[in-house]
């Protein structure tokens, strides 16, 4: 089982991300946070293999909290990055700090699942 932290400010995104990722059996979802503070703490203490990561939340942006975790390789997850910001620049910069994969919103689950297909 790979376990899996879910970051969105969005409790109906969490949701939509948790149901799709347990649909295919082979994810445990050991957390979800709604904001930067609480997702890095998390992501610290729980260390998953993967977490979703979105770009707008209250209190920061995703890339910011992605370099924090990727920059001093405080964690070796696989990260997604999913946002409504499609912007070309914001996607290169997540992939140079580490994002393993990026998806715009609105995104369907079969999307989801097979962006994490291609990962492995």
């Amino acid at each position: 089982m790979k376990r899996v932290v879910i970051i969105d400010d969005s409790a109906y995104m969490r949701n939509m991300i948790k149901e799709a990722l347990l649909t295919e059996g082979t994810y445990e979802i050991i957390g979800e946070a709604g904001d930067g503070n609480s997702a890095i703490e998390m992501v610290l203490d729980l260390k998953p293999d993967l977490i979703t990561l979105d770009n707008v939340l209250p209190d920061m942006i995703g890339i910011d909290i992605l370099r924090i975790l990727k920059e001093e390789e405080k964690i070796d997850s696989k990260v997604i990055m999913i946002s409504a910001v499609g912007q070309d620049n914001v996607i290169k910069e997540g992939m140079t700090i580490g994002a393993s994969a990026y998806i715009v919103k609105p995104f369907t689950k079969e999307f989801l699942l097979e962006t994490l297909s291609k990962m492995e």
